[in-house]
């Protein structure tokens, strides 16, 4: 039996990368799945990977998925997703808020236009889709929403800087609002049993698009984790009772290996030098 039997869900950014892991484990843990994203079929985008993909890869193992194709920047096109997605599958169990948008670029040099795109879709989005698959989860009384941040919410603290460059301020900005919304929902929510939860990679997890936009040709295998590890993350966060996780803001291998999910753990929220956010500790 399965973590997710019976139970729907929607993961954003399923066409490559974390968010299509997350979506295999929960299609192999009994979730019907509704895989979102911009990319439908392969060659619409310049980096492998499509939705078409995802989907065929599951139900080759015997899974539940179906692809829409959303731009979730804008609210018109989130709404019409979620009713779409219930016309498949039902009323909304589960929602994986993983799509993300980064320009590294530092402030003086951040077009005002991709400054509005970045927000749409790492704030707006998440906020405009759990409000709309609220309606679902409230009538059951259950329910949860996973949002997928980042360390870039972690602030670089106090100068001097020498020798630092920056990059990451308007992404990291937009992850810590994520942060503060996961646990302002979560305490809304909690009257109706609904969990609302968050959690970053302890490490950089080296996937297509990440490596795109970090402009990183090679890494370190030691400072790395694998989107598996991630999305047993997401997965735990999904699963455990609400009272154990709703407002958590953690990250994938400290949780892991808070739960017994993982025995070796490293990186953000396990070494001592790298404990976190602050909403990672409240």
């Amino acid at each position: 039996m399965g973590k997710l039997d019976g139970k729907t869900a929607i993961v954003t950014g399923a066409s490559r990368g974390i968010g299509e892991e997350i979506a295999k484990v929960f299609a192999r843990e009994g979730a019907k799945v509704i895989c979102v994203a911009r990319t439908l079929k392969e060659g619409d985008h310049q980096l492998a990977g499509s939705l078409e993909t995802t989907v065929a890869a599951i139900r080759s193992e015997g899974g539940e998925a179906s692809a829409i194709a959303s731009n979730i920047s804008e609210a018109e096109q989130c709404q019409s997703l979620v009713n779409e997605a219930r016309a498949i599958y039902g009323p909304i169990d589960v929602l994986v808020n993983n799509a993300a948008l980064m320009y590294p670029l530092p402030t003086k040099d951040y077009p005002i236009n991709r400054w509005m795109r970045s927000w749409a879709v790492n704030v707006h989005a998440p906020f405009m889709l759990s409000q709309l698959v609220l309606e679902d989860m409230i009538a059951k009384k259950s329910g949860s929403i996973v949002n997928i941040s980042s360390g870039a919410a972690i602030g670089p603290g106090r100068g001097p800087y020498p020798g630092a460059t920056g990059g990451s301020s308007a992404y990291g900005m937009q992850k810590a609002a994520l942060e503060r919304f996961t646990q302002g929902l979560a305490q809304e929510m909690y009257q109706h049993g609904i969990s609302v939860t968050a959690f970053s990679p302890s490490q950089f997890v080296p996937t297509a698009g990440s490596m795109f936009a970090q402009q990183r040709k090679e890494v370190d295998p030691n400072t790395t984790e694998t989107t598996a590890i991630m999305a047993n993350a997401a997965l735990l966060l999904a699963t455990e009772p609400l009272d154990k996780v709703t407002g958590r803001v953690t990250y994938s291998q400290q949780i892991l290996k808070e739960f017994g999910w993982l025995t070796d753990a490293k990186g953000t929220g396990v070494d001592p030098e790298r404990v976190g956010s602050g909403y990672s500790q409240i």
